[in-house]
This record gives structure tokens, sequence and C-alpha cells, in this order.
């Protein structure tokens, strides 16, 4: 636009026009790393930044891949490639991130998103490399175990560290999981950006007498025997959706809440439309996803009493010992006994989850994006001006 100035997003991001960005963003269909990274290339596409997104692990299942093909820029490679928490050794996770930066290099990528970060250690990138804190077996054997980690954990986290160590920067979804982290691997704090997604566009529907919840089943850091147990003693069914059986061999069983298996993402959404009540009793959860599209969808929260849900929703939820499956009963009984009081309480989880959006998110990946390529944004901004 000759003469004018240079237009820019609502955020401050570079314009659609001259010439775009392309981040390289590792991802996984196993859990919601994929979500997260789908919603995060949907936030960036708005602010002219493109993205390539690599697949590691299984396959994305076929709706994983719709979902893909439906944000703007993105173009999914799906590699077979080994995840680092399910690579057999060391120079295994070396040679996926050897893999990743050549991708780079054939791309062109402006900079590299790696959502697991163990993937840095190699080295020699062509780019900027922002590592995105999620998850680590050794502040989930924290969270959910006691003793010393076993072997197969150790070289994993030695790998991690050395990925860490080797970033240009790095960011975690909320304070309580970047303190840990700094604490772990003795770092400096990652940098706080909240995860966000978009409200699901689902019919309203009449609250059932039911408690849902949903995740990783399979996971024990889910913790949820807690909410199995609790399901016998509740006056209502509990209806647990996600898989039993994970990537690494662990599996669930679940004896008297109802596994719905894994549903794809608008079904979930409709199951949370109906529910009045979401209960998590997680032991370890960096940000919790399930948790906020509950909220958005209007269901009063029940929650384990864990740092990262104190700092997500305090004021806003029921908080309960996550060890304590009475305890769970009598506070999912009292909600169903007092509807004001639950939708008061599910009012204020869906206000609060306004602040966990995914136009917040992107704005603040924006920002580091922009501290560590301050020369393409400000070409991105003259160019637009020409």
């Amino acid at each position: 636009m000759a003469g004018g100035r240079a237009r820019t997003g609502r955020d401050g991001a570079p314009p659609r026009r001259g010439r775009l960005m392309r981040v390289l963003m590792t991802a996984d269909a196993v859990g919601g790393v994929w979500t997260y990274a789908l919603d995060l290339a949907a936030g960036l596409a708005g602010a002219g930044v493109r993205t390539t997104l690599v697949n590691l692990g299984p396959p994305p299942r076929a709706d994983q891949v719709r979902a893909a093909q439906q944000v703007a820029g993105l173009e999914l490679v799906d590699t077979g490639l080994p995840l680092d928490w399910t690579a057999t050794e060391p120079a295994e996770i070396l040679e996926v991130g050897a893999a990743i930066r050549g991708l780079a290099r054939g791309v062109g990528a402006s900079l590299i998103h790696l959502n697991s970060p163990a993937l840095a250690a190699i080295g020699g990138f062509p780019a900027p490399v922002v590592g995105a804190c999620h998850s680590c077996l050794a502040t989930w054997w924290a969270a959910v175990k006691d003793g010393p980690m076993p072997d197969d954990f150790r070289w994993r986290t030695q790998a991690l560290w050395q990925g860490l160590h080797a970033c240009d920067v790095l960011v975690a979804p909320t304070r309580a999981f970047a303190e840990a982290t700094a604490l772990t691997y003795e770092l400096p704090a990652p940098q706080v950006v909240w995860n966000g997604r978009t409200p699901a566009d689902v019919a309203a529907a009449e609250r059932e007498a039911m408690v849902f919840t949903s995740g990783r089943l399979w996971d024990e850091g889910k913790n949820l025997a807690v909410l199995d147990a609790a399901a016998a003693r509740l006056p209502v069914p509990l209806y647990a959706a996600g898989p039993v059986e994970g990537p690494n061999g662990a599996r669930t069983r679940l004896e008297h809440a109802q596994a719905l298996g894994r549903l794809p993402a608008g079904r979930v959404a409709e199951w949370l439309g109906r529910a009045p009540i979401f209960a998590s009793s997680a032991l370890y959860e960096p940000f919790g996803l399930g948790v906020l599209e509950a909220a958005q969808a209007g269901c009063a929260l029940v929650l384990s009493d864990i740092p990262t849900f104190r700092e997500l929703w305090e004021g806003a939820a029921v908080f309960v010992d996550p060890y304590d499956p009475a305890a769970f009963v009598r506070a999912i009984e009292r909600l169903l006994a007092d509807e004001p009081a639950r939708a008061a309480l599910a009012e204020q989880a869906r206000v609060r989850a306004g602040t966990y959006s995914v136009q917040a998110m992107s704005a603040g990946m924006l920002d580091v994006y922009r501290r560590l390529r301050p020369q393409l944004f400000a070409r991105a901004g003259q160019e637009a001006a020409a």
C-alpha cells in the first residue's frame, strides 16, 4: 500500500502480504499436542505465518488429518519417526533431530518450533529454535511415582536436558510447569504462554444427569483409578472419553466408569454440551486442554488440587484431594443437588476460559518469534508498506 502505513494484525503481527514467515513445527497425534499445534497454526495463519507441521510417532487418524487440512497455510508431513519418549536409545533421538533439521532446511523455515525439545540436542539447525515444554518423564515421575526413576527414564531425561539447553528460547503453558521444568533441568524458567482453544460450535443441549471426563485414560498421571472408584458410589453415571491403551503399551481398565473410547473432537464437544459436571483427578497436568474445553462448554469443574489447576482455575472450580475418591463423590453430589450453585460455578469457569483463547496464545507465541527474528518481522512490514 504505497504512501500508507504498514498494516498489522490486532496483535501487532506481521501483515498478510509480503514475504511470509514459515515455521516448522513438530507434533504428535497421541494427545493434546496435536490439538495445540493445529490451534496455534490456525492462529499464526491469521498473522501471515505459514506452518509446516511435522508429525512424529503414530500417524494421525482420518479426523485429525481433516482438521489439519482446514488450517490455512498448513502443510502436514507425517514422518513415521519415533517420539522421544518411545525411542529405544539416545542415538535414535539424535537421528530424529537430524531428520527434522534436514526438513527445516528443505522448506526454508524461518523458525523451528519443537514440541519435543529433546530433538534440539543434535544442533546445527538453520534457524532459531523454540522449545515448547508440554510435559516430561522426570516431572511426571516426581508427580506420579516414588523412588528413583528407572534407567529408561534416566537416559531420556538426560536427552531432554541436552535438548532444552540447546534451544534458543523455551516456553511452557503454565507458571507451575515452567517452575518445575526450571528446577528439574537447571534452567531459567521458560517463558509462560498459556495454551488456548476456540470454543466448539455445538448446538445447545439439555444437561443430563451424568459426569464426564476425558484425556489419555491410559496415562497413570491422569489418575483415572480414583474417578473409577468414585463412579461406584455416584448416583449418576460417569463417562470417560479417550484411549485406554497408549503407544508405549500402558493400559488401563475401568470397573465402574463407562469408557467411551477415543472420540473425535466434535463428539467430545457434544458430550460436554450435555454434561453438567466435568471431573479430573489428575496428579500430573502441565495445562489440561480437556478441562478448558469443558469450561468453554459450560460444565462445572471438579478438579484435583494440583498447582496447575490452582493457577488456571482458582475461584472457578471445586478442588479435591486427588487421592480421595470419597471427596470426589461428596463434591459431585453437592453440585448435582444444588442446581443454582452448579450453574454459578459453570459460569465462572466459562468466563475464566475466555482468558485462554487461541488469539491470546498466538499473540504470545508471535511475541516469542518476534524477539528471535526481529529483522524478518521488520522486513515483512516494510514489504507490505511498499
